[in-house]
């Protein structure tokens, strides 16, 4: 027989998968510490949350941090030169018409 208190739903439910994914993770972690502190966990449960706790895991979510900057940069990077070359191209454009010459399109090739 399911208690009252078993049957209630925390809060409203998920609007997104991401949400509904973060409250069934956040149900297996309140389960899994419940079973820790009552001694019932399984040897799979507590293997789990050591390897979370330990040097190498914290060293790699470290290097996942800095490679997802890398990436940031990357993109900013290719932004900026995508920039560069918009502005090269108006100036030109600008000195074109300056001269008296017709003013390139994009699509033309200098």
């Amino acid at each position: 027989m399911v208690s009252k208190k078993q049957n209630q739903r925390r809060g409203k439910p998920a609007e997104t998968p991401e949400n509904r994914e973060n409250q069934l993770v956040s149900l297996a972690t309140d389960l899994a510490e419940k079973q820790i502190l009552s001694g019932q966990a399984s040897s799979q449960v507590i293997t789990h949350y050591l390897k979370l706790g330990s040097t190498r895991e914290k060293l790699e979510q470290q290097r996942l941090a800095k490679e997802n900057e890398l990436l940031q940069a990357k993109v900013d990077q290719m932004s900026s030169a995508k920039r560069i070359e918009e502005l090269y191209e108006t100036a030109l454009n600008a000195m074109r018409a300056y001269g008296g010459h017709d003013i390139l399109d994009e699509d033309e090739v200098i």
